[in-house]
């Protein structure tokens, strides 16, 4: 896919939630993620799979993802024989992925009714997770995607800093773009209320090669989507280095300094492609 035609906002709902679920589903949000993991009580596990099971019997007005339960548990795997069969269901997300053995296991065992392949995504929270970042990112056709679980990973690491997780935020966009996948979205941002926050912490993630984010409230939706969408000024050169390329293919400089090659011209082509991905 193009980076105009990938998500930018993809919004966590607890699966055990139905009316909180219908609500994100017009929120805007570019996926609809349900969580029958961490956000849902153990005794509410199986009335969050049959409530998820019954929305996703037809297809939702946007793509819903489902984060299943711990892949070594009875819980994923009835999760994964309810969900898998079902047309509305368009991606699998999985958590604490350490091997690719995680990945293949799941894409063999995950079959939609009409054959073909679930999209999957896989979550890396530990130190080993990150440390199999690439092979985990080229372990399967199905694999659609890595990213980080950051709040588990900084438990693991006894991180205390932000910037202490910078090395594996940089390893797996490495890893991801390695494996041919597309770059990953960021962790969430576990202050609703921080928006000035949330906003310079989506700065910082797309200058380190994130696109897109994880939000867990719709209020963070606009915040996510306005800080990875091309400025004014991003825009207005990427126009003047394709007009310049079009006129002249070879390397050249532009008045103010820019030097255009064939790199900077593809980055061009997808910082219109996200400008234009709402038109």
């Amino acid at each position: 896919m193009t980076a105009g035609h990938l998500p930018l906002t993809w919004l966590y709902v607890p699966g055990d939630r139905p009316e909180v679920v219908a609500k994100a589903l017009v929120s805007g949000s570019d996926v609809v993620l349900i969580d029958l993991e961490d956000a849902v009580a153990p005794d509410r596990k199986e009335y969050a799979r049959a409530a998820t099971a019954e929305l996703l019997s037809e297809p939702p007005p946007v793509p819903v993802h489902v984060r299943v339960n711990a892949l070594d548990s009875p819980q994923a795997e009835a999760d994964l024989k309810t969900l898998s069969p079902l047309p509305g269901l368009s991606g699998l997300r999985l958590p604490k992925v350490t091997s690719p053995a995680d990945v293949v296991r799941v894409a063999e065992n995950a079959t939609p009714s009409g054959g073909g392949a679930i999209p999957l995504y896989a979550l890396l929270e530990t130190a080993l997770g990150v440390e199999h970042a690439f092979t985990i990112a080229s372990s399967h056709r199905a694999l659609r995607g890595i990213a980080l679980g950051e709040a588990d990973l900084r438990a693991d690491l006894g991180v205390r800093g932000d910037a202490g997780l910078d090395w594996s935020r940089a390893r797996v966009v490495v890893a991801a773009r390695a494996a041919g996948l597309a770059p990953p979205a960021q962790s969430i941002y576990p202050d609703i209320r921080d928006l000035d926050g949330l906003a310079a912490s989506c700065t910082h993630g797309r200058t380190l090669g994130f696109l897109g984010r994880t939000a867990i409230h719709p209020r963070q939706l606009p915040v996510i989507e306005q800080a990875y969408l091309p400025t004014p000024e991003e825009i207005e050169t990427a126009e003047a280095i394709l007009k310049a390329a079009t006129t002249d293919p070879g390397a050249q400089a532009l008045p103010d300094g820019t030097f255009v090659d064939a790199a900077v011209v593809a980055g061009a082509h997808r910082t219109l492609a996200l400008a234009h991905r709402r038109s």
